[in-house]
């Protein structure tokens, strides 16, 4: 494949170009209640082709190898228009060339697994909670995707490299009366089918507070201080933190660029923020970008204080900062912007019991249930959550929803818990989706949290 690769890039005038070769295999399992609703496989490939010329940047997909020469004649042409309608050149910062194949190890290949045995596990799943009496619906998937990627640049960088991902989740919705009620079920990973064995308990965790949902207190509305469980400090971090450390996001918003300067103290003391995709075995592991740049761990906040931003080569350039590693494409369809990989708050050294007591009265709030930005100030919902009365975990509550502004969010967090959870299975939907988009944290003490509710 790479000596196909060269024969097209060979072909290009342009200061810099690179091409990215990509087949994608999809399995998608679907129960809607009893119903299977969907079932099947599908392989697609294609190319898309990225053009650096005369200081503009260009970049065009296509399917046939055939079309390769119309893309290349397409990607810089458009590059030249650009060039002639930006104020300042393109340029992209110098990276080390790289020769490499990767291919990441496995607990157990979801290619060897089949599509018979994939379909009963998740029947199996399926009818966990459909087997209790006010649990009226369910809506469970299970996919995996394999995506064997061939990279190559006119600088000389060769890599292979195949990623890997299962997901398995969906909603379980429980309903008494009017009241109806849903709870989120998930697994997966980026190391192998076994993420998804032995879900049983899983399953029935999720069907037992769908249930005890319907016998639950709306929240009511005010200001709290909250313990934040893992997952909903995660998607804090992610969505309401992580996107601002994308230089794309914030290099054309002088006021936002401001407030994120490198060195500025946006935060409390205990808070420390990094976006780690080396981690081995994660849902947001992978070696290399899709600019053919190593990903590395970057620290993005130590106790309180901006110390890092995720990049492509462009922002790097830009920006005068290290390239990170951390531009991606979904597929061969797009050319790759800046994402997180694995972003999460680090763990400190007070334990879960320690936090309730330094609550004593308040909300534990769990579970992220969809949410919005808007600028700095952003809204979440939560699946659940319970009354802390005297440091003791009182009566579950439900209809949660937070809102606040970022910054004064990431000051009024005050104690930071030891344990830790990084997500099964994630997604971020910035421009193109991401699938493979992981967050996760300890528990988290947060002041002054504004509820809506009753």
């Amino acid at each position: 494949m790479f000596d196909k690769l060269k024969v097209i890039l060979n072909k290009t005038d342009a200061d810099y170009a690179d091409i990215r070769y990509e087949l994608k295999n999809e399995t998608i399992i679907t129960f809607n209640g009893k119903e299977l609703s969907r079932i099947g496989s599908n392989s697609t490939d294609g190319y898309v082709i990225r053009v650096l010329k005369d200081g503009g940047v260009s970049s065009v997909s296509f399917t046939k190898e055939t079309d390769a020469e119309k893309a290349i004649r397409t990607a810089s042409e458009n590059a030249k228009l650009i060039a002639k309608n930006i104020e300042k050149p393109i340029k992209f910062a110098e990276i080390e060339v790289i020769k490499d194949t990767f291919t990441p190890k496995l607990k157990e290949d979801p290619r060897k697994v089949s599509m018979a045995e994939k379909l009963e596990l998740v029947r199996k799943y399926n009818d966990i909670p459909l087997n209790h009496e006010n649990i009226i619906m369910t809506n469970i998937f299970y996919g995996d995707l394999i995506r064997e990627k061939y990279f190559l640049t006119t600088e000389g960088t060769e890599i292979k490299e195949t990623l890997i991902t299962t997901r398995l989740g969906g909603l379980i919705t429980s309903k008494d009366g009017n009241l109806i009620q849903n709870v989120r079920v998930s697994s997966g990973g980026s190391n192998g089918f076994s993420n998804v064995r032995n879900q049983e308990e899983n399953f029935e965790e999720r069907t037992a507070i769908a249930l005890d949902l319907l016998k639950a207190k709306p929240v009511k509305a005010g200001v709290y201080n909250c313990i934040i469980n893992p997952d909903l400090a995660g998607v804090f971090a992610h969505e309401a933190f992580g996107h601002f450390s994308e230089a794309d996001i914030i290099e054309t918003l002088p006021a936002m660029r401001e407030k994120m300067k490198i060195g500025s103290k946006l935060g409390s003391d205990v808070l420390n923020i990094i976006d780690n995709a080396t981690l081995p075995d994660q849902l947001g592991f992978y070696k290399y970008d899709d600019e053919g740049v190593a990903v590395r761990s970057t620290e993005l906040m130590k106790n309180g204080v901006l110390t890092g931003r995720l990049h492509s080569r462009r922002t790097a350039h830009e920006f005068d900062e290290p390239i990170s590693g951390h531009c991606v494409a979904e597929d061969y369809r797009f050319a790759p912007i800046i994402r997180m990989g694995t972003i999460f708050i680090k763990p400190g050294t007070l334990n879960f019991e320690e936090l309730i007591r330094m609550l004593g009265d308040g909300l534990y709030i769990l579970d992220a249930k969809g949410g919005q930005t808007a600028g700095e100030n952003f809204t979440f919902g939560a699946q659940y959550g319970y009354i802390i009365k005297d440091g003791k975990i009182g009566e579950v509550i439900r209809d949660i929803n937070i809102s606040g502004n970022l910054y004064q969010t990431l000051k009024d967090i005050t104690a930071v818990g030891d344990d830790f959870v990084l997500t099964k299975t994630g997604g971020c939907g910035k421009g193109q989706t991401n699938i493979r988009s992981c967050h996760g944290a300890p528990h988290i003490l947060v002041n002054n949290l504004v509820l809506g509710g009753i």
